[in-house]
């Protein structure tokens, strides 16, 4: 199996390849109504060991139009709760005809480890720990593409929860590679050093006055040892985006967030639906995304 077939990150795909699953994208979306059902009786597997909604819903959407053959995995009830490896899990799958898994797990560093062993699958990354989530970071700039038609040049700012986010390191990659300038923003607790050697961190204020694009990021509290603010309004008022914060964004500006959303925490009620808020396209584009990374992964492996 050849390394390039599995999408661990955008870290890991050139400028190229992504503009080409954003062409298949638009495709898919442009014609989503005449069905294709192209990998008919070739089979895929949902592997989900975190809840999920929309990652989820959205891939099984992609792989019905695509007219693949869908396992979905239980956790609860396979045999990892008997001690089996993850590897013997996927080899298993591979044994009986699955081509290609689809994967999000707590765990950051198991997809990364599972794609160096001969699994027979192409492992798709659907999030992975505080790690990567790559569809998501392709939705957002398939996502800013359409809004403006080009990326290069912009500037993205990117707020919240940065030390926990599986969503801003693969957005990095992604939209510094189309040459747009990401800058990021946030509590001083949740700032992350690491991130800060790649993008610029500024004040809340500068960034939602300055960007082209505001994308906020959930606080995710379920990560969180210790509560770090008063309480929900503190945090929408110092962080979150409130009209009044809305109002001082650049008339062009749009508004994005990678959900699930904490309304009344990183953004008010009112704001949500705003013409500029993107965040329901953003689930709406997750599917054409989403069938084109599959339909990569099957083309790649050839067969019928």
């Amino acid at each position: 199996m050849k390394p390039y077939q599995h999408l661990l990150d955008t870290e890991f795909l050139s400028k190229e390849e992504m503009q080409g699953l954003l062409n298949r994208a638009r495709f898919f979306e442009e014609h989503h109504e005449e069905n294709a059902k192209t990998f008919q009786n070739r089979f895929v597997a949902n592997l989900f060991f975190e809840p999920s909604t929309r990652t989820r819903f959205s891939f099984e959407v992609a792989e019905k139009r695509l007219g693949l053959n869908i396992l979905n995995f239980s956790e609860e009830v396979s045999s990892t709760t008997k001690g089996e490896t993850m590897y013997d899990t996927v080899k298993l799958l591979s044994s009986i005809g699955v081509e290609a898994v689809v994967m999000r797990h707590r765990n950051e560093k198991c997809i990364a480890e599972l794609a160096k062993q001969d699994t027979g699958c192409t492992l798709i990354n659907a999030g992975a720990g505080s790690w990567a989530h790559p569809t998501q970071a392709l939705l957002d700039l398939y996502t800013i593409w359409q809004q403006f038609g080009e990326v290069s040049g912009l500037r993205v700012a990117i707020i919240g929860d940065l030390k926990h986010s599986r969503v801003v390191r693969s957005n990095i990659w992604a939209l510094q590679k189309f040459g747009a300038e990401v800058v990021v923003s946030g509590p001083p607790m949740m700032r992350d050093a690491e991130i800060e050697k790649h993008v610029r961190y500024v004040e809340f204020e500068e960034a939602i006055r300055s960007s082209d694009v505001v994308m906020l990021l959930r606080v995710q509290l379920e990560r969180h040892e210790q509560s770090l603010f008063e309480g929900a309004e503190a945090y929408l008022q110092s962080y979150g985006m409130t009209q009044s914060h809305f109002d001082q964004m650049q008339p062009h500006a749009i508004l994005m967030h990678p959900a699930p959303m904490n309304r009344g925490v990183e953004i008010a009620d009112e704001v949500v639906e705003h013409p500029r808020s993107k965040i329901f396209t953003q689930m709406h584009n997750g599917v054409w995304i989403r069938m084109a990374v599959l339909e990569r992964a099957y083309l790649e492996r050839g067969g019928h």
